[in-house]
């Protein structure tokens, strides 16, 4: 049986995964299972998964969990650190599924005793892609994408030398205002910001699918797992959420990843890998679809996708800062404090102050420069966001 842990259960890609494996339970042992304040979820999952143990982030729910879990046998426990030790548990496979930066130190701990990392977490490369990567070789162990985008370019690279890589282009469903005036954005709210056209996905995420900031996010990422250069990397609208990444080629030919918008063929990609199993996704009728259309992302829309590659140029913390500013200024929209367009200039007055202190060199990053970086931009955001002469 194989080992596994699911770090961020109770959140979209938590329980894709615990479906996947709950079709065959019998060839898992599960280990480890995290989640937030859904505490009847994650009792529920570690019950019926056979958990060793189960952790919420949030130490006063401590006994609510355990009480869920009284008489089952199940090791309770609760906090950051405790979500940390279970990662340092033997385990074969992790799903890091943790939204934000929180999600970068079990990701680091499961690396350090050699699991493979089946990574959703974006923030951690984003944040600290240097160190993860370090990591992972330093310990023989393995990362493997979960973003429908990088797992498309994973899969499209099989048997491909990265040299004749010209270009990845990932493709954005523009989220809930792809089509709204430009003029109309600022009076967005979050409940509308909330609602995606084409993915079930946290508010969290969809609000940043909405923004951009999500693409903008997976553009660092791209550079820091390809290693390819800024300038190999593309965006392109497709409403359709069908081609989920391109590869092109230095012969011209472009290597598409095309299938429903069902993470749980991403998931059980990593999950089975390098086997291909039968996954109960849908089957997509091209007849039916008809066509796929392709846009042009417009930065005056979407002005994340213009701070991404400010984050490349500059390079060392400035994905820490570009993370924790996005992720503080996020707060502030759904807290009503700032409107829908005041997060960019948010995380851009953030990313730049630190850039003129000099702030954002790191000959060789480790966990504490990141850490220490991610507490100084979210206070930074936050005085930030609270100085903005906004109606919200």
């Amino acid at each position: 049986m194989r080992r596994i842990s699911i770090f961020g259960s109770t959140g979209s890609i938590g329980e894709n995964t615990v479906d996947l494996i709950s079709r065959a339970p019998e060839e898992y042992d599960v280990v480890a299972l995290s989640g937030g304040r859904n505490i009847n979820r994650l009792a529920e999952q570690a019950i019926a998964l056979d958990a060793d143990v189960a952790i919420t982030c949030f130490f006063e729910l401590k006994h609510k969990l355990a009480e869920r879990l009284a008489g089952s046998g199940i090791e309770v426990a609760a906090g950051p650190d405790a979500i940390v030790e279970a990662a340092r548990r033997p385990a074969d496979w992790v799903m890091s599924a943790i939204v934000g930066a929180a999600g970068l130190p079990p990701g680091l701990a499961a690396l350090e005793q050699g699991a493979t990392l089946a990574l959703a977490n974006k923030e951690s490369l984003v944040c600290a892609g240097e160190l993860l990567m370090r990591t992972a070789r330093d310990n023989q162990a393995q990362i493997l994408p979960v973003d429908s985008e990088h797992s498309a370019v994973a899969q499209a690279l099989v048997g491909e030398d990265l040299a004749a890589v010209e270009r990845v282009i990932l493709t954005a469903s523009g989220g809930a205002f792809r089509d709204w005036p430009l003029e109309k954005l600022a009076s967005a709210t979050p409940a509308q910001a909330s609602s995606h056209p084409n993915w079930d996905m946290g508010q969290r995420i969809t609000v940043d699918s909405a923004s951009m900031f999500n693409k903008s996010l997976e553009v660092i990422e791209t550079r820091e797992f390809f290693g390819l250069e800024p300038d190999q990397i593309e965006v392109v609208v497709h409403p359709q959420s069908m081609i989920h990444a391109l590869v092109g080629f230095n012969d011209g030919a472009l290597m598409a990843h095309v299938g429903p918008p069902d993470m749980r063929h991403a998931i059980g990609y990593a999950l089975h890998y390098p086997e291909r199993r039968s996954l109960p996704v849908e089957r997509l009728d091209l007849v039916k679809i008809g066509k796929l259309e392709f846009r042009e992302p417009c930065e005056t829309r979407w002005p994340a996708l213009r701070l991404a590659r400010e984050v490349m140029r500059i390079r060392g913390l400035a994905g820490t800062v570009f993370n924790a500013a996005k992720e503080q200024a996020l707060d502030s929209f759904l807290a009503g404090q700032i409107r829908f367009t005041d997060m960019a200039p948010v995380v851009e007055e953030v990313l730049h102050a630190f850039e003129r202190d000099n702030a954002l060199k790191c000959d060789r990053l480790r966990l504490d420069h990141v850490t220490e970086t991610d507490h100084l931009a979210r206070i930074r955001a936050a005085d930030v966001a609270a100085h903005l002469n906004t109606d919200a």
